[in-house]
């Protein structure tokens, strides 16, 4: 007769392990044999992997395997003595993985920093030294050596002493300390350090910031009410309606609970002003998370998190992920911005819909800001997914600035900028007011060509010209890198070449002959190299020291300049007419954030648009009805021919050293999903920039009007595809929810 005790004592415990590798699998261990720690969900592990060692995390305990035990290997070492990733945020790992059909091991991964992916300590490690029993002993026997014996006084106390604190005490101790170490009379060891004590009531907040007005304090009273809940809001707050005084009073009413909050910004490099006035307004420990950190700076700032030190955790797209206890608030600034979707390479996501979804999760309101909103986000208003709250007028006395177009047909423009925008320009500095002139290409101009046979350098490695970065004296490509001599002759002909077009760096010239005398700044990812600049460029333009500024798309980011009453945009035909239906959102986001720039202070901005299409039903609609009413046809045309957020498309790309396998391969895989009912194939198609960075691209779309039947095509589908033959080249990947389709 079966004994059922013994049976439940000697049942095995399975750890199903996620570790980083294209399998679409949890791989099974045994506990590991001398660890002091018993391994739970949500720690980390070192495995043995085939020939190597990995390092994992646990996702779940089992008590069967459908491996034979005696085939399992042990885990050879718990890292973590609590779990670094919690049930909630392991919930929303698993929930990535299935939507966008990546392998739980990368998507976990995603989520750690490198270092913790190498198997750092998850709490910051001092260094403490001591005094051995020997040590002690041998005190009063230290004649000739008083450093030693000064060092063995200090360390006898038994309590331990950091590394900080011998050296306020002695100027060069650590020669003496290996002496020491060596004779057996010190040791060292490393402790974890203490959690920071939380800050409570009064002391959370420096200050309390300028009075909000009624919109505002409509606002943050709608968001507190929702607290202990999740509620999605949409705050639509024109440029300068205090959209971020909304953010902090919000995270005040969240900290005074006990709670903490989760600010996702799009790019952190670009925002340095809203990392600012958090740290001004909030004396609790702030943790920012964000790619320009080094590897160390980022494994302090997670550790941060995983201690419950950090009341306020600020980052980009990854920080989304952030292990951060009772999560009281979510908020994503300026949710329109195409960065919050990683779409490059490795796990393809939507940080924004993962805060919904992060929030949705742990019960607490998100709030989704801009002046700009994307259209998928004003559908779900209109269905009544999400509360809009409105900022219609900016805050203190500033009005929204008076935008007009220049038609280029009528008048001559000098290197791109026009008589009227010289006229403006004159008239805005002589009052005193600064300008900031816009165009979204960097370098010295977009191609050069040769004045005799017609040639224009070419990227060797890519459908697309080299740009001209005059400065440099260098030709470069902006999709893939290359780099090459800027030649002062046609290399073909041997004639004279000339430069096509504007770029900041030829704006910047050419407004520099206009204005002579005047202080200019140009603000572009070419001057904009290392941690500083950006805030060297802003600092000249918020003194006054700099009276123009020629920038990029970074002059529209989380910037504030009182000063600037006059905006010009340049060249804004680019993307009037582009194949991609996303193309006329991008033109009109662009142009009222960058427009937003003008005015900002007491006296009243001026925007003016450059074209040669002033009839463009997208610039009548900005002019004539605002964001709201380009919105409102934008999302009819969408309806209307059945594209996101009315439909759901997902895309199976493929790239390889030439088209023709990558073509193939997607036909192929069209081939194995067969037809199903009310999903549509579009494609395999060469993409819009086939060459690129010397290998060859092409795509499948599949487009549905319901996300549950595509989701079941892709679960039964993608390991069929996975299994097609392919040449050693090729790569694929798939992306749910693409931002790009042509």
């Amino acid at each position: 007769m079966d004994n059922p005790k013994r049976d439940a004592l000697t049942t095995p415990v399975i750890l199903r392990i996620a570790l980083d590798t294209p399998l679409r699998r949890l791989f099974d261990y045994l506990p590991a044999r001398d660890s002091m720690i018993t391994a739970e969900p949500g720690m980390r592990v070192r495995v043995p992997f085939g020939r190597q060692r990995l390092i994992g995390v646990v996702h779940s305990v089992a008590a069967t395997s459908d491996l034979p035990e005696e085939k399992l290997k042990a885990v050879l070492e718990v890292i973590d003595a609590q779990p670094v990733i919690d049930a909630q945020v392991m919930q929303l790992l698993e929930w990535a993985a299935q939507y966008y059909h990546h392998p739980l091991g990368s998507v976990i991964a995603a989520a750690l920093p490198r270092q913790a992916r190498e198997g750092a300590p998850a709490r910051a490690l001092t260094e403490r030294w001591f005094a051995t029993d020997a040590g002690i002993a041998a005190l009063d026997t230290i004649k000739r050596a008083p450093r030693q014996r000064e060092l063995l006084e200090a360390l006898r106390s038994g309590e331990g002493m950091t590394a900080e604190a011998l050296a306020e005490k002695f100027a060069d101790w650590r020669t003496p300390m290996r002496a020491l170490v060596a004779r057996g009379f010190a040791s060292s060891a490393e402790d974890s350090e203490p959690a920071a004590a939380d800050i409570a009531g009064a002391a959370l907040v420096r200050g309390s910031g300028p009075p909000l007005s009624d919109t505002q304090a409509a606002a943050v009273n709608a968001i507190d009410a929702a607290q202990g809940r999740f509620a999605p809001f949409l705050l639509y707050g024109i440029t300068g309606s205090g959209k971020t005084e909304v953010y902090l009073h919000a995270v005040e009413h969240t900290l005074r609970r006990n709670r903490r909050a989760l600010v996702l910004v799009p790019e952190i490099g670009l925002t340095p002003q809203l990392v600012g006035r958090f740290r001004e307004r909030f004396a609790v420990p702030l943790a920012v998370l964000h790619s320009a950190l080094s590897d160390t700076e980022r494994l302090a700032a997670w550790r941060q998190c995983v201690s419950g030190e950090a009341r306020i955790v600020l980052g980009t797209r990854s920080a989304v992920f952030a292990p951060v206890a009772d999560l009281g608030m979510v908020i994503v600034d300026e949710e329109h911005d195409a960065s919050f979707k990683q779409h490059e390479s490795g796990f393809r996501y939507s940080a924004r819909d993962l805060a919904i979804l992060r929030a949705q999760r742990a019960g607490a309101p998100v709030v989704l800001g801009s002046a700009t909103p994307s259209l998928e986000t004003l559908q779900n208003v209109e269905s009544g997914r999400f509360t809009r709250l409105s900022l219609p007028r900016r805050t203190g006395q500033s009005l929204p600035p008076r935008a007009a177009v220049i038609d280029l047909r009528e008048h001559a423009a000098r290197q791109g900028i026009s008589t009227p925008a010289v006229e403006a320009m004159q008239r805005h500095l002589a009052d005193d007011g600064q300008v900031l002139v816009f165009i979204n290409r960097r370098g010295y101009s977009p191609t050069l060509a040769c004045t005799a046979c017609g040639w224009i350098a070419p990227c060797r490695d890519c459908d697309a010209r080299l740009t001209v970065h005059l400065g440099a004296s260098r030709l470069r490509c902006h999709h893939c890198g290359a780099d090459a001599p800027l030649p002062e002759t046609c290399p073909q002909c041997g004639y004279a070449v000339k430069h096509v077009g504007q770029g900041t760096e030829r704006v910047e010239e050419t407004v520099a002959k206009l204005f002579p005398g005047v202080a200019l700044a140009r603000l572009d990812r070419d001057v904009v190299r290392k941690r500083g600049d950006m805030e060297a460029v802003v600092s000249r333009i918020a003194s006054g020291e700099a009276r123009i500024l020629i920038g990029t798309q970074m002059v529209t980011k989380g910037h504030d300049f009182p000063s600037v009453t006059l905006v010009v945009v340049l060249n804004a035909d680019q993307g009037l007419f582009s194949t991609d239906f996303r193309a006329p959102e991008r033109v009109a986001q662009t142009i009222i954030q960058v427009a937003g720039r003008a005015g900002r202070g007491t006296k009243p901005g001026e925007v003016l648009i450059q074209t040669e299409y002033p009839e463009h039903p997208l610039l009548q609609s900005l002019l004539k009805d605002g964001y709201d009413g380009f919105a409102r046809a934008a999302l009819a045309e969408r309806a209307a021919a059945h594209w996101p957020p009315f439909a759901h498309v997902v895309a199976l790309r493929a790239s390889a050293t030439a088209l023709a396998p990558a073509v193939d391969f997607l036909r192929e895989a069209r081939q194995l999903a067969g037809r199903v009912k009310d999903l549509k194939l579009l494609g395999p198609a060469p993409a819009a920039m086939t060459r690129r960075a010397a290998r060859y691209h092409a795509q499948l779309l599949i487009e549905a009007p319901e996300r549950a039947p595509l989701h079941r095509l892709l679960t039964a589908w993608l390991p069929r595809v996975e299994g097609i033959k392919t040449p050693r080249d090729l790569r694929w990947s798939l992306d749910v929810d693409p931002l790009d389709l042509f």
